[in-house]
């Protein structure tokens, strides 16, 4: 931690009395610094932090509310520090007029300019103007090497037949990529901002199959989003990629998960 007191000190003309590490940076390292007069910076390391400040750029000009970038360079990431004391049960409502803003309509193709990841794990984001194929491609079977066969075969069998399940060209939005409440935070009055996104464009509804997989929004709220007819049957196929994702991550229970979707689905 002592190379981050002289490089965010450089960044920032700043003096950095103190780096505290924070909890939940499972992929990355994440510290809270404290720069004096109570003033206070986060600060995350890792390999992909000039692709996140790209994307919290993204989502900054659709008008939703992200950290400030503070600085980036190389490695390094520094962040406004936001309010995060609330509780996002009562800021339903709040959350679904973010989400209307991130999620406004756009005419670029599916996916993202460049590839990202969760540690280990390659999220591929080559452009297309067809969903099934980018969903069935880059979402689902990049995954089949590296599950058990019985696992891969059921995916396999998803795949073949995604046509059935999900629309070959919904309206494109940018989707947050990793919107699950831990990447949500809330202030005492409302949400501060979203963090720690895995952009790309797509389906809106996929931001939404991973914020339920983790938390339990209230219908309010999905009546407050204005979902396309049958957006429920999709949830399942949606869930399921970042159950795979988890697979390869964490093993355990997400294998029984992944099953459930599947099973759901008819596969």
């Amino acid at each position: 931690m002592r190379a981050i007191f002289t490089e965010a000190a450089t960044l920032l003309g700043r003096n950095v009395q103190s780096v505290t590490r924070v909890g939940g940076g499972d992929l990355s390292f994440v510290a809270r610094l404290s720069l004096g007069g109570g003033d206070t910076v986060i600060a995350k390391r890792g390999d992909r932090v000039v692709e996140e400040a790209r994307m919290l750029t993204a989502i900054a000009a659709t008008g939703t509310v992200v950290p400030q970038i503070l600085a980036v360079q190389d490695d390094l990431l520094l962040l406004e520090d936001l309010p995060s004391d609330g509780r996002l049960v009562r800021n339903w409502a709040h959350l679904a007029e973010l989400l209307d803003r991130l999620h406004a309509p756009s005419q670029v193709a599916y996916g993202w300019d460049h590839n990202y990841g969760f540690d280990d794990v390659l999220i591929p984001n080559g452009r297309s103007d067809n969903w099934v194929e980018f969903w069935t491609e880059q979402r689902l079977r990049c995954h089949i090497p590296h599950l058990s066969a019985q696992l891969a075969h059921r995916v396999e069998r998803l795949a073949d037949r995604l046509g059935e399940h999900v629309p070959k060209s919904p309206r494109a939005a940018l989707l947050h990529g990793d919107l699950w409440g831990g990447n949500i935070l809330v202030g005492q009055d409302q949400i501060s901002g979203l963090i720690d996104p895995a952009c790309y464009h797509g389906d809106r509804e996929v931001d939404l199959a991973m914020l339920s997989l983790f938390d339990q929004p209230p219908q309010i709220f999905f009546d407050a989003c204005g979902l396309a007819q049958g957006w429920e049957d999709r949830q399942p196929v949606y869930r399921l990629w970042p159950l795979l994702v988890h697979v390869r991550l964490f093993g355990g229970t997400y294998h029984q998960q992944a099953g459930a979707c599947l099973e759901r689905l008819g596969v």
